[in-house]
């Protein structure tokens, strides 16, 4: 019996997660898989009832679950608490930190049937496939804050960290699935500024002899954003601090249609986790406009990531494409000629795929 922690949150996190569990009970049923399925409170729901956006018993179920499903956690009601008490910095963060997750990795493709939802040419996105491994547990996120009262109004400090084994660890990751993929590898910086950037940028590069087979280059965040809007192709793996990576996946999410259509997993440690990349979108939360993709993009890479389950895995995203190729589509998606649907429909028919 898989014991999988359900986690929905905030906003639309209760829309978009429950086609995500119905796709895993549908794989489960048809390959002779048993999934245990346990919900959880994060967030602003969590600050809520608990006074606390990540309960004890909610780190407790995902210490002693085989794997994560997470929706997505904040929103305007919550701006108002203290910062430690607010759902992306006192519920994401420590979760990271508590569960050892420290590489977030996020697919960057483009369906075929999407090509043209994106806000490039069809020529510059089409056959788009790549990864980005974000370093998710240093730096910027988690280094030391403070504001100090000065003569005029105020002096505020963010602490950029990293240490060696950080750097190493989350490398090293990204030297081993570029060995799986092209073997082109791309680490991104700041060094011409940064000390920081420096460190990763020269330790990186001492480890490229332990993998010969990897074809590695460097390139400055600045420029990087711009050669994924010139010329998205020419990446396969690449690798990046935490701030960095926060930026430039929500930029190459843009790449494929929409942020609604990118699922991650954090690993690292016992148990990984698995969202969308977007957030709780307030806006249309319970309007029945979410894209639930994403999410259920990130079951299957859960399947593949945490059970080895790779048949399984293919199944979902091969009824995701079927689903794609018969023209329906969420809003954030939509295209001249196409069917939309809804956020509970879009996941029925992604259901009804996999059902046969």
């Amino acid at each position: 019996m898989a014991k999988i922690a359900v986690l929905p949150g905030d906003g639309i996190g209760a829309e978009i997660v429950p086609p995500a569990v119905e796709a895993l009970k549908a794989v489960g049923r048809k390959y002779g898989h048993n999934f245990e399925f346990t919900t959880g409170l994060i967030g602003g729901a969590a600050y809520d009832e608990t006074g606390h956006p990540l309960p004890e018993e909610t780190l407790n179920l995902c210490r002693e679950s085989d794997a994560v499903l997470l929706g997505a956690v904040g929103g305007p009601r919550w701006e108002h608490l203290p910062v430690h008490l607010r759902p992306e910095v006192g519920a994401l963060l420590p979760l990271r930190k508590q569960l050892g997750l420290y590489a977030n990795l996020r697919p960057v493709r483009v369906f075929p049937q999407l090509a043209g939802a994106s806000s490039l040419k069809t020529e510059l996105v089409s056959g788009l496939d790549m990864l980005i491994v974000r370093e998710l547990t240093g730096g910027l996120y988690f280094g030391e804050k403070k504001k100090e009262p000065i003569a005029g109004g105020y002096r505020v400090i963010d602490t950029l960290v990293y240490t060696t084994p950080e750097i190493d660890r989350v490398a090293r990751l990204a030297f081993e699935l570029a060995q799986k993929r092209s073997g082109k590898l791309t680490s991104v910086d700041k060094a011409n500024v940064l000390e920081s950037s420096r460190h990763w940028r020269e330790h990186v590069q001492s480890l490229a002899p332990e993998y010969p087979r990897v074809e590695l280059s460097h390139m400055y965040v600045d420029n990087c954003a711009m050669q994924l809007v010139r010329e998205p192709k020419q990446f396969d793996v690449m690798v990046t601090e935490n701030m960095f990576g926060d930026i430039l996946t929500d930029l190459a999410a843009q790449l494929t249609g929409s942020i609604g259509m990118l699922p991650s997993a954090s690993i690292g440690g016992e148990v990984a986790l698995y969202e969308p990349i977007h957030g709780s979108a307030p806006d249309i939360a319970g309007k029945d406009l979410a894209n639930p993709l994403a999410t259920i993009l990130s079951a299957a890479m859960m399947l593949r990531v945490t059970f080895n389950m790779e048949r399984e895995a293919a199944e979902i995203e091969q009824a995701v494409t079927a689903v794609l190729e018969k023209g329906y589509r969420t809003g954030d998606i939509m295209q001249p000629g196409m069917k939309q649907v809804g956020t509970g429909r879009m996941g029925e028919l992604v259901l009804e795929q996999i059902l046969g």
